[in-house]
This record gives C-alpha cells, sequence and structure tokens, in this order.
C-alpha cells in the first residue's frame, strides 16, 4: 500500500506544468462521483470525464478509482464548514459555479483562499480515513496506530480506528498535486502563490491529524465498565472548522523571496509552523460586486440590526444602510411526549423583523 502511494508521488513529479485551469478537484463537490461498486477496473473514461482534475490527479484517480466518490464528499464537507464558519462574514464562502466552485476570488491569495485551501484538505483525510474503517476501500482498513502509552493497562486497544494515518497520507498526494505541477520561476509571485496553497493544505491536513483522540466503550455486567476496548477516532468536524477558524483569525502575511521561500512581511511576528495558515495578498472588503476580485458584494444580505459584530447591519452593510420587511416565520410549539413512544406539537407562526442590505 505505501509502495503504490511512493510510486504515484513519483509520476506526479515527472510532468510538466500545464496551463492553470479555472476548473478544481473542488467541483468533485458539485458533481456527484459513481460509487466504487459502479467503476469498471481500470476504466479510464471515468476519470477523463470527471471535472477539475489536474494531469497527476487524474493518475491518481485511474490508480484508486474508488477513493474519488470519498474525495468528492471531502470535498463537500470542507466547503459546507467554510459556509458555516463564515455566515456572519461579508465573504460567507459562496458557491458560483460547478467548475471554479468559488469563482475568480480565489485567485486572490487572501486569508480567505487560506482557509478554504485549510478546510478542503481536511475534508479530504475525513473522509479517506472514515472510509478506510468503514471497509469502503481496497487499499486500507482499521487504524493501526500504536496502543497509547498513558493507556490504562487493564484498557483493550482495539477496536476499529479511524484509519487517519493513510488518509493524511492520500490526501497530500490527491491535494497537493495540483500544486506540485507547476513550474513557475522561482521567487515569482506565481510560486509564491504555490507555496502558500501548499502550506495550507498541511495545515488542514495536520488539524484533522492532530485532534485524532481515543474513544473507548464500556464493558461489564449491567454496565460496569470494568473493561474498557479503546480505539482511535477522529474528532467532529465542527471542532476542525473552529481550529482552523482560529488559525484564520491568525494567518501570517507572507511574501515570496529571490530565493523561492515564503519569508513575513513583519519580522517581529514569531514564523508560522506547518499548523498555521499562510497568506500573500491582502483581502478585497467584500461589499460590492466586482467581476474583477470575483467579490459578490453584501447586497440582499441579511443583518442582524443589533449586532455590533460582522454580522450587524453596520459593518455587513458597509454603511450602505438596509431595509426592513416583516416575514412569517413558522415553528414547531407546544410539544407533548404521547406514551409510547412518540412526540406530537402543534405549528405556531410568528411575524418577525428581518433586515437586508441596501
Amino acid at each position: 500500500m505505501p509502495g503504490l502511494l511512493l510510486f504515484a508521488a513519483a509520476l506526479l513529479s515527472s510532468w510538466a506544468q500545464l496551463p492553470a485551469e479555472a476548473s478544481s478537484w473542488w467541483s468533485l463537490a458539485m458533481n456527484p462521483v459513481q460509487r466504487p461498486e459502479m467503476f469498471i477496473i481500470g476504466a479510464q473514461p471515468v476519470c477523463s470525464q470527471l471535472p477539475g482534475l489536474s494531469p497527476g490527479q487524474r493518475k491518481l484517480c485511474q490508480l484508486y478509482q474508488e477513493h474519488m466518490a470519498y474525495i468528492g464528499e471531502g470535498a463537500k464537507t470542507g466547503i459546507k464548514e467554510c459556509q458555516y464558519q463564515f455566515r456572519q462574514r461579508r465573504w460567507n464562502c459562496s458557491t458560483v459555479d460547478e467548475a471554479s466552485v468559488f469563482g475568480r476570488v480565489m485567485k486572490i491569495g487572501s486569508r480567505e483562499t487560506a482557509f478554504t485551501y485549510a478546510v478542503s484538505a481536511a475534508g479530504v483525510v475525513n473522509a479517506i480515513s472514515r472510509a478506510c474503517r468503514e471497509g469502503e476501500l481496497s487499499t486500507c482498513g482499521c487504524s493501526r496506530t500504536t496502543r497509547p502509552k498513558d493507556l490504562p493497562r487493564d484498557w483493550l486497544w482495539g477496536g476499529c480506528g479511524d484509519n487517519v494515518e493513510y488518509g493524511y497520507r492520500f490526501a497530500k498526494e490527491f491535494v497537493d498535486a495540483q500544486e506540485r505541477e507547476k513550474n513557475f520561476a522561482k521567487g515569482s509571485e506565481e510560486q509564491g502563490r504555490v507555496l502558500m496553497n501548499l502550506q495550507n493544505n498541511e495545515a488542514g491536513r495536520r488539524a484533522v491529524y492532530k485532534m485524532a483522540d481515543v474513544a473507548c466503550k464500556c464493558h461489564g455486567v449491567s454496565g460496569s465498565c470494568s473493561l474498557k476496548t479503546c480505539w482511535l477516532q477522529l474528532a467532529e468536524f465542527r471542532k476542525v472548522g473552529d481550529q482552523l477558524k482560529e488559525k484564520y483569525d491568525s494567518a501570517a502575511a507572507m511574501r515570496i523571496t529571490r530565493k523561492g521561500k515564503l519569508e513575513l512581511v513583519n519580522s517581529r511576528f514569531n514564523q508560522p509552523t506547518p499548523e498555521d495558515l499562510v497568506y500573500v495578498d491582502p483581502s478585497p472588503d467584500y461589499c460590492v460586486r466586482n467581476e474583477t476580485t470575483g467579490s459578490l458584494g453584501t447586497q440582499g444580505r441579511l443583518c442582524n440590526k443589533t449586532s455590533e459584530g460582522m454580522d450587524g447591519c453596520e459593518l455587513m452593510c458597509c454603511g450602505r444602510g438596509y431595509d426592513q420587511f416583516k416575514s412569517v416565520q413558522v415553528e414547531r410549539c407546544h410539544c407533548k411526549f404521547h406514551w409510547c413512544c412518540y412526540v406530537k406539537c402543534r405549528k405556531c407562526t410568528e411575524v418577525v423583523d428581518q433586515h437586508v442590505c441596501k
């Protein structure tokens, strides 16, 4: 199994750069991918028809066709988490089409782009690790992580854990392939963007890897928990998203040097670790629609009249003001439990004030 991944990595390094495409492997989240049982072994048309793949990723697809559906699931998980984390921001991680997914805004090496690369890479690690545990992939199975040294001696280390080691390795080969194929001049802005993407991909993968923890189940008479079986389990992806959002808030501004390395714009700050996010371009304000930057603007966005945060009407609407309207909301209410065993609720309507940016 590791040999196959090494073979794939060697293939990737031999390819020359092709012209950049507007589409991305993220499009696998927007276009349903066939399940493994639908593939014909060695059938290349499946991979050639998937949109957004680089030549190296297409080759990996041919080697690991059964993985593709889970890469798509991982991308979708990452996009949904991005939209949750930025739901109250001017840029709310909107998807604009099925090819590029996020549109031209990803051409800017901003904090938002950094987060998007990190959370989507994390989504792939998450999905592949779980698919291994569930027996969906022929090249991996349950986690083989060694028993933690601090686990009590009378607890059993077994069960079937999430294979985060395999998920991490495969996600690194697949996600980074699109960047490693590029061959820009040393010290160029384009090379700086490639290094930025690779750094943020790694930060996302490490977030999933490091947050995986031991989970245990009790055994014994009447739940006495006289014996425990433990295994490695992925953290809830919301916790991964929360951590990456913190990394977004503290992301480091970088620039490319003549030697082809990223360096801090402000040397007074600490050097970023492999777990930190970095960016090379300032963020646009995202206030108004701009075809050049890809900003969708905030016109028509709901805002919170009473909030002083980013979701408040003053900041969300960028000082343009807002319109107020009334809407009818229907909710379940007066719920009662009936023996046995169901809950019956009434439907209540409420007229509420809502505000949208001008």
